[in-house]
């Protein structure tokens, strides 16, 4: 499932309409709790989604929008498809690979958003739609090793985690730089507490 989380955070709905699919097709055989995604009103319901979804990802700016939005919905959802998937763990097992599927969500989402934030600073639309294929593709990716190489899944997604966390401390790094210059400006532009656009 750790493979599954990643790639829900980045595409929610096709992981579920993939997975759904491969089990139509007897590639792989979902865990008894999850097995409602291979029913046709969810892999119809979640191919809607996902061509919405395709759509709102290639448009600058409204891909922020739309991932902003989903923060509450990929990261809940991954960590209650584990939560179903294990269904067969005892406690306190199940409710410890929810949370950390929830987090390997969070990872991969907060790392797409945050991407896709500073890529939408560039006016040309190009290299959005360069990264949203890359994304189609790494969602892929995920699933099949999650159905091939389910212990190499798991190592890409605990990688992930560290990822978002660099990203995250990066930020904050700049974030705090950020703050300082403004401060130290505006100290520098007020010294002794007379502005100096007033001084003569």
């Amino acid at each position: 499932m750790a493979g599954a989380a990643a790639a829900s955070g980045l595409r929610l709905y096709a992981t579920v309409a993939i997975l759904g699919l491969l089990h139509r097709m007897e590639v792989l055989r979902l865990p008894s709790g999850i097995e409602a995604l291979a029913a046709t009103p969810i892999i119809v319901l979640a191919c809607a989604l996902y061509l919405v979804e395709f759509v709102a990802d290639k448009v600058p700016a409204f891909d922020s929008i739309w991932d902003a939005v989903h923060t509450f919905i990929r990261i809940p959802a991954a960590g209650l498809l584990a939560f179903a998937a294990f269904s067969d763990v005892a406690e306190p097992w199940r409710t410890g690979a929810a949370l950390l599927c929830g987090t390997i969500a969070f990872s991969s989402h907060a790392i797409k958003a945050s991407s896709r934030l500073a890529i939408n600073t560039s006016p040309e639309p190009f290299t959005n739609l360069a990264a949203s294929f890359s994304e189609e593709l790494v969602v892929l990716g995920l699933l099949w090793l999650a159905v091939s190489h389910p212990l190499l899944a798991l190592a890409v997604a605990l990688a992930t985690i560290a990822a978002a966390l660099l990203a995250i401390a990066w930020i904050m790094r700049m974030l705090r730089r950020l703050f300082a210059r403004r401060s130290s400006s505006a100290r520098a532009d007020g010294v002794g507490g007379v502005p100096r656009s007033s001084a003569s």
